[in-house]
């Protein structure tokens, strides 16, 4: 599903498939808070090379995993958000990723590494809850 961007660059194509295949077959047995889980720390790792190809300046990298990024906040943490029921909490994660969209376009407009940063601090306290939750999630489902 989000296989890193640097496996293209730095890894046997087997090694890659290998990888994806792994991704693949933990989206299809994963739980909804699993996935949850796992497009926060797709957002992480994708941050994490972002920053990485900006200061090595590897630009072509850097889009790609920004990029990656802001698909996983617009389309798999913004999009599933549900707005008519999550009343005040659903309403301010929307303006959270909101946030964070448009401070990601900042990072790579401008090469920014503190806003690639922000990003990170922002959502990184999500994360840590969503995980924190796991075990009573499991156990409600």
């Amino acid at each position: 599903m989000f296989a890193p961007a640097t496996a293209r660059t730095t890894r046997p194509a087997s090694a890659v498939a290998y990888q994806q295949m792994g991704v693949h077959t933990g989206v299809s047995s994963a739980s909804s808070h699993q996935l949850v889980l796992m497009l926060f720390d797709g957002f992480d790792e994708a941050l994490l090379q972002a920053r990485g190809a900006l200061q090595s300046g590897a630009v072509e990298l850097k889009c790609r995993c920004i990029g990656r990024a802001l698909r996983i906040v617009e389309e798999g943490l913004k999009a599933n958000l549900d707005l008519a029921a999550g009343g005040t909490l659903a309403a301010d994660l929307n303006d959270l990723y909101g946030y964070v969209a448009v401070r990601l376009l900042h990072a790579q407009l401008h090469n920014d590494e503190a806003a690639l940063d922000e990003c990170r601090r922002l959502l990184r306290p999500l994360r840590e809850g969503w995980a924190q939750i796991g075990p009573v999630a499991h156990h409600a489902a």
